[in-house]
């Protein structure tokens, strides 16, 4: 059994899992692969589009049944609850979506919503415009990815230049990444 076999076979179910888990990783991979022609694209983010969507609802359906008593429980949430209720303050109809792309605040974010007086149906609606806005870039730039990976390779790069451009492009992600929890620490 090939690696292409591997990926036409259970990519789409990878992808679903990676998606409900918030697997950037997997969905890269899952939107590069469709670049090269083992999955399709739009299934690829459809499937992405329920799975992260899915995958929010427990949080926030769980801070809905025990939201206070978590609060009180673990410090580290209440002060995050703290930072949400500010920002709900000022952009109530944005933080829905948006905590999907603000790490550190996504599963306490969730809780201190459903243990707050937004409505169910408010939340969802939100959240899946989140979560088709959060699975759109993901596989936007897993697809890129791929595409700028191909023009790699026709220019005649070889293994050792892919594989640093790779590590050099993967280590700057993770810097904005840590750059971007470090400022939301400070907030």
């Amino acid at each position: 059994m090939d690696f292409a076999h591997l990926v036409q076979t259970y990519g789409y179910l990878a992808v679903a899992l990676g998606s409900f888990l918030e697997g950037e990783a997997i969905l890269l991979a899952g939107s590069l692969a469709a670049y090269q022609g083992h999955l399709s694209l739009p299934v690829v983010w459809a499937i992405a589009v329920v799975g992260s969507f899915l995958g929010n609802l427990p949080y926030f359906l769980a801070g809905r049944r025990f939201g206070p008593r978590f609060m009180q429980r673990f410090a580290c949430l209440h002060d995050r609850k703290d930072r949400l209720e500010r920002l709900l303050e000022r952009h109530h109809l944005l933080i829905v979506p948006a905590l999907r792309f603000l790490y550190g605040l996504r599963m306490a974010g969730l809780v201190a919503l459903g243990a707050g007086r937004m409505p169910l149906m408010r939340y969802m609606l939100l959240d899946l415009v989140g979560a088709l806005i959060w699975s759109a870039f993901v596989c936007a730039a897993g697809y890129g990815a791929g595409g700028a990976f191909s023009k790699l390779v026709e220019a005649g790069a070889t293994p050792a230049q892919l594989t640093l451009f790779a590590a050099v492009l993967g280590a700057t992600l993770l810097w904005l990444v840590r750059r971007r929890q470090a400022a939301s620490r400070r907030d």
